[in-house]
């Protein structure tokens, strides 16, 4: 299948390549590619040649990837999706950190708008059957990746 080239393909390619850098995909970190192929608009049948161009086995479709750096409405939500994603498992591992690391960078997303996301996860926890532990490893993780 040939992959069409779109802001969505290529942030998630971007992301695939962070969590493919040890040539694993761990299932927490599966759980956030999952979240952020459907936030990212990406097909379920055009994971796998995404994958392909992530490890370099098939040309990437993005020619000039410039014109995908603007930063667009939703890109926050998109953020705060995998955020969840990560957070709802057992352990935030450094994988899951690098993942959340490279997305905050390619979707621009600036410490006010990480602390609205914060305080978004914060305000969901008190109706949330996984809140009080989303919110511990919430901590854990402002801690060893803070927002700079």
């Amino acid at each position: 299948m040939v992959l069409t080239a779109s802001r969505g393909l290529y942030l998630y390619i971007e992301v695939l390549t962070t969590a493919l850098s040890d040539e694993i995909v761990t299932d927490d970190e599966a759980s956030i590619l999952k979240v952020l192929a459907i936030a990212l608009g990406v097909s379920p049948f055009d994971v796998g040649d995404a994958m392909d161009v992530a490890r370099g086995i098939d040309p990437s479709p993005i020619a000039d990837a410039t014109e995908y750096s603007q930063h667009h409405i939703g890109d926050a939500t998109t953020y705060q999706s995998a955020l969840v994603a990560a957070l709802d498992d057992e352990v935030i591992t450094e994988d899951e950190w690098a993942i959340l690391e490279h997305l905050r960078t390619l979707l621009g997303i600036q410490s006010d708008q990480h602390a609205l996301i914060e305080e978004s996860i914060r305000s969901m926890s008190e109706s949330d059957a996984n809140g009080e532990r989303r919110l511990k490893r919430l901590e854990r993780f402002n801690t060893v990746c803070p927002y700079f």
